[in-house]
Formats: structure tokens, C-alpha cells, sequence
């Protein structure tokens, strides 16, 4: 796929800067299972109300979203863009598993959808840029292509919304 290679050197070696190396370098953590699910367990347990739901909700979902896209990385087995393409700039932790889709971007779509379905349009916004920008973090540090991001935000998003059609039915 021309435009997924194009792209992805368009946001891993065009936008490059020492301040986006720190902020990205940081904000890919967010996509983290540590994160994530720290976060998730934490709402559920410790949280009131609608805030503890969701949090259950978003740890289910993390599950759920987890075992598919292991699941898809073993079908699919595309390799990730560093060991593929020359000239590619690399983060400092070279991921030795297959690139499709994006577990971090996958997991960061688990946690935060459920909190975009419930709450208002201002933290829906706050969110979904989170999100993205976890996703962009992933090309920038030349562990994904796009288009295994794009894939693993709507897996995300779309376990999410399954898991609420499921829990409120």
C-alpha cells in the first residue's frame, strides 16, 4: 500500500523535532497496557457512580479489544515499518512482535470510548485527541504504518461500543 509507506514517512521523518521526540516519546506510553490498565482498575474500584461504571466498562473492553487484536497480529503477521523500510527513525524499545494492528492504539481506544459515549462533548474532544495523538505517537517512533493505527482505533472503538450495547442490554 503506496499511501500507507508515504504517510508514514511523512509523520515519522518529515514532522521530526527534538520536542515532538520528548512529547510523543512520552504520550505512546499512554497506549500502554501498564497505563491503561491501571486507569481502568482504578475508576472501577475506586470511583462513584457513573465513573466506576465506565471504568469497568472501559476494562472489559481493554480485555476484550487485547485477546482480538493478539489474535489478528498472529493471523495477519505484518512485519512493523523498521524492519521492512530503510532510513527509518526508531523509539528506543524495538518491538519484536508483528505491526497489525496497533496495541496501543487499540488499548487507548478501549479505555477512552466509553468515556466519550457517556460524558460531554468537551471531554469527548479532550479524549478522542488523546487517542489520536497515541496513534500518531506509534508512526512517529516507527513502530506502526497507519494503517495498522486506523485499524486498531476502530477495533478499540467498536469493542467499546459492543461491550456498551452488551452491558446495557
Amino acid at each position: 500500500m503506496r499511501i500507507d509507506q508515504t504517510l508514514f514517512f511523512w509523520i515519522n521523518q518529515r514532522l521530526s523535532s527534538r520536542a515532538l521526540d520528548r512529547l510523543l516519546g512520552w504520550v505512546t506510553h499512554l497506549g500502554g497496557a501498564l497505563f491503561t490498565v491501571i486507569c481502568a482498575v482504578s475508576l472501577a474500584c475506586f470511583a462513584e457512580g457513573e465513573l466506576s461504571r465506565l471504568g469497568l466498562q472501559s476494562l472489559i473492553t481493554l480485555a476484550v479489544s487485547h485477546i482480538v487484536a493478539v489474535l489478528i497480529k498472529r493471523i495477519v503477521r505484518r512485519d512493523r515499518p523498521f524492519r521492512k523500510l530503510e532510513q527509518v527513525k526508531v523509539g528506543k524499545f524495538p518491538l519484536k512482535d508483528y505491526s497489525f494492528p496497533s496495541g496501543h492504539t487499540t488499548a487507548i481506544f478501549a479505555l477512552v470510548t466509553p468515556f466519550m459515549l457517556a460524558l460531554s462533548p468537551a471531554v469527548m474532544l479532550v479524549l478522542i485527541s488523546l487517542a489520536l495523538l497515541v496513534a500518531i505517537s506509534r508512526v512517529y517512533l516507527g513502530y506502526h504504518y497507519p494503517m495498522d493505527c486506523m485499524a486498531g482505533g476502530m477495533l478499540g472503538f467498536l469493542t467499546a461500543v459492543l461491550v456498551s450495547l452488551v452491558l446495557h442490554s
